[in-house]
């Protein structure tokens, strides 16, 4: 009886876990799905510089403008080419010459020239980078006919692409390049400062007299030009361009006398062989040569001999430095120095006993 119902009951129970089994994924797909997670709420933690970023705004809601940047500040100089010393001769073409430095692209620079307090002339010109370096360089040339004094103005306006600057100055002198015998004025004060500035005696400041004329035949002779007291424009460009010194053969022999035969100069020599003085002179003629080599003063004789010989410094024998009324440009004394009588007392003075004088 058992048994019958067991198995009458079989299949039923074995149909239970396949239910089971079939009823799990069912479930499981029912389960509800986890909402993602909420964005977090900005709090008051948030770092202030979040909000210092954002443009400010003006009462209209518009952002306000950036500012412009401030302009670049050139730092000028001003010069000047073929004027030197801020002079140069009438007729001469010289520029000014302004440098910034930095180069910047656009620039122009205006140049002006006030002539005499009477007239202007500007120019504006551009600057170019230099060849070397990051400088930038303008340059505006000028030139007159005439003898005249030229103040030169040189600035950066403000229609340019830079800041603008103040003017820089400088002052160039037109002279007329030659002087007569008598002449006064800056050309003749130009003259004498130069030859002054090499040793070559000058007389009377501002004034184109005798013993500035010997001064310029001593630095013509020491040139070897034409023997002339002419200064002409070639004195004053030779002057210009710095010209005319005297070459000193012995400076170990300290404070000494040279007498250059060649040239027919005297020059007076100080000590660590600076030229203190240089005269014009007149060695010995072909006939009666000046003997040459190197002496000491061994004798002085202040006044006037029978030959008139005249403030005389003997180096050896006969032989002597010494005034004379006949000075000419060229060798034509007996062997001695002849000095002209105006010079000869100075260089009398100055020759002490036991002076060294070296003839060549």
């Amino acid at each position: 009886m058992n048994r019958s119902r067991l198995r009458h009951r079989g299949p039923l129970a074995a149909l239970v876990p396949v239910a089971l089994l079939v009823a799990a994924p069912t479930a499981g797909a029912q389960a509800p799905v986890p909402a993602p997670a909420a964005a977090p709420a900005t709090t008051a933690s948030t770092p202030a510089t979040t909000t210092a970023t954002a443009p400010e705004a003006t009462a209209t809601g518009r952002q306000a403008p950036t500012p412009p940047p401030a302009p670049e500040v050139l730092k000028l100089s001003l010069s000047t080419e073929k004027a030197r010393d801020g002079l140069a001769f009438k007729g001469d073409h010289w520029r000014a010459l302004v440098v910034s430095d930095t180069y910047v692209p656009g620039v122009k620079v205006t140049v002006t020239f006030a002539v005499d307090h009477k007239k202007t002339i500007t120019r504006r010109v551009p600057l170019v980078k230099a060849k070397d370096g990051d400088q930038g360089v303008a340059r505006a040339v000028y030139f007159s006919r005439s003898a005249q004094r030229v103040v030169v103005h040189a600035q950066i306006g403000k229609d340019q692409p830079v800041a603008e600057t103040k003017p820089k100055t400088t002052v160039v002198t037109q002279l007329t390049p030659s002087v007569q015998a008598g002449a006064r004025g800056p050309a003749v004060r130009w003259l004498q400062a130069k030859l002054k500035a090499k040793g070559y005696v000058i007389g009377q400041k501002g004034l184109y007299d005798a013993r500035t004329q010997r001064a310029v035949l001593a630095f013509r002779k020491v040139l070897r030009m034409a023997r002339t007291t002419s200064a002409n424009s070639d004195v004053f460009r030779a002057l210009q361009a710095g010209r005319g010194a005297f070459k000193v053969r012995f400076p170990s022999h300290g404070r000494h006398v040279e007498g250059d035969i060649s040239r027919q100069v005297l020059a007076l020599i100080g000590t660590g062989g600076k030229v203190e003085r240089i005269y014009h002179t007149s060695s010995g003629a072909p006939a009666t040569p000046t003997i040459r080599g190197s002496f000491r003063v061994y004798m002085k004789d202040p006044g006037t001999n029978a030959k008139g010989m005249y403030k005389s410094s003997y180096f050896i024998r006969g032989y002597a430095v010494h005034g004379y009324p006949s000075v000419p440009t060229y060798n034509a004394s007996h062997g001695c120095f002849r000095v002209p009588m105006a010079d000869a007392a100075s260089i009398y003075a100055w020759m002490t006993m036991g002076t060294i004088v070296d003839t060549y």
